[in-house]
C-alpha cells in the first residue's frame, strides 16, 4: 500500500576514500531511523566476529553480498532508504576503491547531496588527501555530477588517534576547504562540515555528551539533512529516466532517478535512443510496490517490449511524445585539476608549433597522456570517452580545441 501523502524524496550519495567509514555510517543511520531492528544488527554482529572483522557489522546493513563482507571493501552501489518526519532518503553508498570509480559515478550522478566521508585516524585522512586519494577525486566527480551541496562528515573523531581533538578537526578542515573552493562550492553556501562517529552513531541523531566533545554544539547529521531547502523537481515536465543498471527478472527490470516528469504503471514510454517502445508492468520506489512515480524518485520498473541485451548504461526512457535528442558528436571542457610541471611543458611545446592537424593531435595527446598530473581510473574513463576529433580540429595559441579548454599556463 502505497502512503496517502509522499514525502519528498532526496537521494544522497556517500563518497570518500576506502575505509573512511561510509558503509559503517550507512548502516548506523538505518538502525537509528529504525529501518533495521536491534535483531538483525546482533546477528551481523555475531557473523562479523567469527570472521574477526567486529568492528565491520554496521556496514553490512549496505554490503550485502558475500564478496563485499569477505573483503570489507564495497563493490557496487550499495541502496537503502530511510525516512525522517518530513522526507523520504534514498540512500546510494558508494564504492571508495579506485578500481570501480565507475559505479561510484553512476551513485552520484543520481544523488541530489552527496556526503564527503573522511577518517580523521591518523594516516587515513592525509592517504585519502593526498595527489591519486579517493578523496580528491570523489569530491571533483561528485562535482561534475551536478552535486550543488556536499555535506562533510569527519568520521573515526572516537579514534584512540584522535580522542575528539579539534586540533585534528579543524586541520583536516583548514586543508579540505581551499581544495572544495578550487573545484566551484562556496564555503558559506555549499559546504557543511561536522565530526562524527559512525561507530558510536555520535552526532548522527544526538550530540555526545559535552565532557566528551565540548567544542562542537552545531547540528546533527539527520536533523540537518531533514531541514535542508526542498530540492527543485520537474514535475510537470517531459518523462526523463536515465538508466544506471538493468537485469532479468521474469521480464527486463531497469533501475535510475526520475529526473523529469511522472511514470505512470501500464503507460506506454520510448527507450532511447533504439527510439523503442515499451510498457510499463510494475513500478517499484524503494522497494515499495507503486502505481506511480514522480520526478526525484529512484526506481525499478519492469519493462515489456525490450530484452535485456538490448538496453545498456545510459539509455533515457522518455514521454512517447517529447522523446530526447540524440547525437553522434559533443563538445566537452575538460577541467585540469592536477597540472604537473612535466604536462606544462609538453602542452607549451604543442602551443608553440604550427596550428596545423598534426600539432592538433600531438596537443591532444599530450594531454591525454600527461596533463592530468594523477592517472588516476576516473581521469582515464572520462578521457578515453570523450573521442576527440583531433584531425579536424584547429589548436588556437589561447588554447580551445574543438570544444576542449586546454590551460593557457
Amino acid at each position: 500500500m502505497e502512503p496517502l501523502v509522499k514525502k519528498e524524496h532526496t537521494n544522497v550519495v556517500f563518497i570518500g576514500h576506502v575505509d573512511a567509514g561510509k558503509s559503517t555510517i550507512g548502516g548506523h543511520i538505518m538502525y537509528l531511523t529504525g529501518m533495521v531492528d536491534k535483531r538483525t544488527l546482533e546477528k551481523y554482529e555475531r557473523e562479523a566476529k567469527e570472521k574477526n572483522r567486529e568492528t565491520w557489522y554496521l556496514s553490512w546493513a549496505l554490503d550485502t553480498n558475500q564478496e563485499e563482507r569477505d573483503k570489507g571493501k564495497t563493490v557496487e552501489v550499495g541502496r537503502a532508504y530511510f525516512e525522517t518526519a518530513n522526507r523520504h532518503f534514498t540512500i546510494l553508498d558508494a564504492p571508495g576503491h579506485r578500481s570501480f570509480v565507475p559505479n561510484m559515478i553512476g551513485g552520484a550522478s543520481q544523488a541530489d547531496l552527496a556526503v564527503l566521508v573522511i577518517s580523521a585516524r591518523k594516516g587515513e585522512f592525509e592517504t585519502g588527501f593526498e595527489r591519486g586519494g579517493q578523496t580528491r577525486e570523489h569530491a571533483m566527480l561528485a562535482k561534475a555530477a551536478g552535486v550543488k551541496h556536499l555535506i562533510v562528515l569527519i568520521n573515526k573523531m572516537d579514534d584512540p588517534t584522535v580522542r575528539w581533538d579539534v586540533a585534528r578537526y579543524e586541520e583536516c578542515k583548514e586543508k579540505l576547504v581551499p581544495y572544495l573552493k578550487k573545484l566551484g562550492f562556496n564555503p558559506k553556501t555549499d559546504l557543511c562540515f561536522m565530526p562524527c562517529s559512525g561507530l558510536t552513531g555520535a552526532f548522527l541523531s544526538e550530540p555526545v555528551d559535552e565532557s566528551i566533545c565540548p567544542w562542537y554544539r552545531g547540528p546533527c547529521f539527520i536533523p540537518y539533512i531533514d531541514s535542508l531547502p526542498s530540492f527543485y523537481r520537474k514535475a510537470e515536465g517531459p518523462v526523463r529516466m536515465p538508466i544506471v543498471d538493468r537485469y532479468r527478472d521474469m521480464g527486463t527490470v531497469v533501475l535510475g532517478k526520475l529526473e523529469s516528469g511522472r511514470v505512470i504503471k501500464g503507460n506506454t514510454y520510448m527507450l532511447m535512443p533504439n527510439r523503442t517502445n515499451v510498457e510499463v508492468m510494475f513500478i517499484m520506489s524503494d522497494e515499495i510496490d507503486a502505481n506511480e512515480a514522480e520526478a526525484g524518485e529512484n526506481i525499478k520498473v519492469k519493462l515489456k517490449g525490450v530484452e535485456e541485451e538490448d538496453v545498456s548504461q545510459g539509455f533515457v526512457l522518455c514521454d512517447m511524445l517529447s522523446p530526447c535528442s540524440t547525437g553522434s558528436i559533443f563538445d566537452a571542457q575538460v577541467r585540469h585539476l592536477f597540472f604537473s610541471r612535466t604536462a606544462q611543458k609538453a602542452v607549451l611545446l604543442a602551443l608553440r608549433k604550427s596550428s596545423s592537424d598534426s600539432a592538433a593531435v600531438w596537443c591532444v595527446d599530450a594531454v591525454n597522456r600527461l596533463a592530468l598530473g594523477c592517472d588516476t581510473g576516473a581521469q582515464i574513463y572520462y578521457m578515453r570517452r570523450l573521442r576527440l576529433r583531433a584531425a579536424r580540429a584547429h589548436v588556437h595559441r589561447r588554447g580551445h580545441h574543438s570544444g576542449v579548454a586546454l590551460p593557457s599556463r
